[in-house]
């Protein structure tokens, strides 16, 4: 009877503590794991949104790189985080695809991560060296199906978002291509423009600067509309499926503990935030688009993502190196 009381009273004292903890909240400087190097898409997107956090919230944010593991470090540190909302994510599609990916799973992203919201998008591109005979996507179909598993396209590497996107994409197709990955987009687009490989999927950020130099000839976006920075590049959709998207996607996590009183407070500054003029233009910059969703909006889409990609995953026997 003693030691259920204590454990009762103990109990109630960390709750009441949590909660005055999430009262305070924010109290101290946060931040902002990625699990990218400096200078990538979701690097650009954390510092974009972080900049804007620090003004809803009135507190220093600071961004921390820590690459490695397919962003399943970041994720891992934020994970064992204290659960008091100074520790953030900022996830994009790996989070849903590497439990997949990697056996064992590293970590269970809907019971060990809470979603806070939405930040916004950058599409995957199509790309080929522009002295290849691939005018459209439909020719690029065509010989596809005619000569399978002998177009090769050019990724970051083996899991990497623009590599499920591709495989989405022939899916829905119904053609057979040749992967070839690297270890990152530099070496994919080298590649790519000296023309060892005719093909390259990349998100917008990193195809931009080559598509506008002539070093690059886009086919396709693989988003839901077209991209304000390449208004004249068809989508996926236009180019003949329908409902078809594959882009590269950004929200915030916390870990799963994280009060809820402090998880609504992140929630709403985010919001605001991702919202801003300012992230709206930094988005837009880096070929994407901001598009702010609620916690619970985020979860749906994060458990559909995850569904998705298993079901690729195993389909396709992808492994990662």
């Amino acid at each position: 009877m003693h030691s259920t009381l204590l454990a009762l009273v103990t109990a109630t004292l960390s709750l009441t503590a949590s909660l005055a903890h999430a009262d305070n909240y924010p109290s101290a400087p946060i931040k902002i794991y990625v699990g990218y190097s400096a200078g990538g898409a979701v690097d650009v997107v954390a510092r974009a949104i972080g900049q804007r956090l620090q003004v809803e919230l009135k507190q220093p944010v600071i961004v921390e790189n820590k690459a490695g593991g397919g962003s399943n470090i970041a994720a891992k540190a934020v994970i064992t985080a204290p659960a008091d909302g100074y520790s953030l994510l900022m996830a994009a599609n790996a989070v849903a695809a590497n439990m997949a990916l990697y056996q064992p799973a590293p970590f269970d992203v809907e019971k060990d991560l809470a979603p806070v919201a939405l930040i916004g998008c950058v599409p995957v591109v199509i790309a080929v060296n522009p002295e290849s005979p691939y005018q459209t996507l439909a020719r690029l179909i065509q010989d596809a199906k005619a000569k399978p598993d002998t177009i090769g396209y050019a990724t970051p590497g083996n899991g990497s978002t623009p590599h499920l996107a591709v495989e989405l994409f022939a899916s829905a197709a119904k053609i057979d291509l040749m992967h070839v990955p690297y270890k990152g987009g530099a070496q994919a687009l080298t590649d790519v423009m000296g023309g060892q490989v005719p093909v390259v999927a990349l998100n917008a950020l990193e195809v931009l600067p080559h598509i506008r130099s002539g070093k690059l000839r886009p086919l396709a976006v693989l988003s839901a509309k077209r991209s304000n920075l390449l208004p004249e590049v068809p989508t996926i959709a236009e180019s003949g499926f329908p409902g078809f998207e594959a882009s590269v996607w950004y929200g915030l996590m916390a870990p799963a503990s994280t009060p809820k009183p402090v998880l609504a407070t992140l929630t709403a500054a985010a919001l605001k935030a991702g919202a801003s003029p300012e992230v709206k233009e930094r988005l837009a910059a880096a070929g994407g688009e901001a598009t702010p969703a609620d916690a619970a909006s985020f979860a749906r889409h994060l458990h559909a993502e995850r569904e998705r990609y298993t079901r690729l995953i195993r389909a396709n026997k992808i492994v990662v190196e």
